[in-house]
């Protein structure tokens, strides 16, 4: 059995997927409070990205011009989406700037707390985990599953959405069967939190 000196030698990498209102960002606000890790969730690295003298700043201003800047000179998120709404080629242009930049940040993160040798998991959360080969990065992959019912339940109650807008959400993700054949670890995550925790800490004990 690896003692802990050798776990953090040998630090693990987990992407985490999963379809909407699985409750990932739940799974990671346990995991980063019991267990010595370092989490990046692809979104958030994407808006460090954004920043001014940062990789997709210029990148960006470029395409989409400086409509989308704010009074301070940064990008102001909203009217970047509005610049791209309907706009297919657009949008596929952004993320062709966006998905190697924010792939290429979290590689660097991941070699520099290699190098700190502090923490024993590295996970990354993103959407497009699978579509962006993150199997490529990781050591295993990690599936959140939830039923349908208490996904749509969840989305209604904690972000409001509506019934035609958890649907349009749902049509465009992968089906449970895809996540299942990618991901070499399911979670099961529905009502009973204190189960998905038991799931979580059996896994990164092994």
């Amino acid at each position: 059995m690896l003692t802990g000196k050798d776990k953090i030698s040998t630090m693990k990498i987990i992407g985490i997927t999963g379809g909407v209102g699985a409750g990932k960002t739940q799974v990671l606000s346990y995991i980063a409070a019991h267990w010595p890790c370092r989490i990046i969730k692809a979104d958030e690295a994407a808006h460090f990205l954004y920043q001014p003298g940062q990789a997709c700043f210029e990148k960006i201003v470029d395409l989409l011009g400086s409509k989308i800047l704010n009074n301070e000179g940064t990008i102001d998120r909203s009217k970047m989406a509005a610049a791209i709404f309907g706009n297919s080629i657009l949008l596929e242009k952004v993320n062709q700037i966006v998905h190697p930049e924010v792939k290429k940040y979290i590689i660097e993160q991941i070699e520099q707390e290699r190098q700190k040798k502090v923490v024993t998991y590295f996970f990354i959360e993103a959407a497009l985990l699978i579509e962006e080969q993150y199997d490529r990065i990781v050591d295993e992959l990690w599936y959140i599953y939830a039923d349908e019912d208490v996904r749509r339940k969840r989305l209604t109650q904690s972000r409001h959405y509506s019934e035609d807008k958890i649907a349009a959400i749902m049509k465009k993700q992968r089906s449970e069967e895809e996540f299942r054949k990618s991901c070499q670890v399911v979670i099961m995550n529905n009502e009973d939190l204190e189960e998905t925790y038991r799931q979580i800490d059996r896994f990164l004990e092994l």
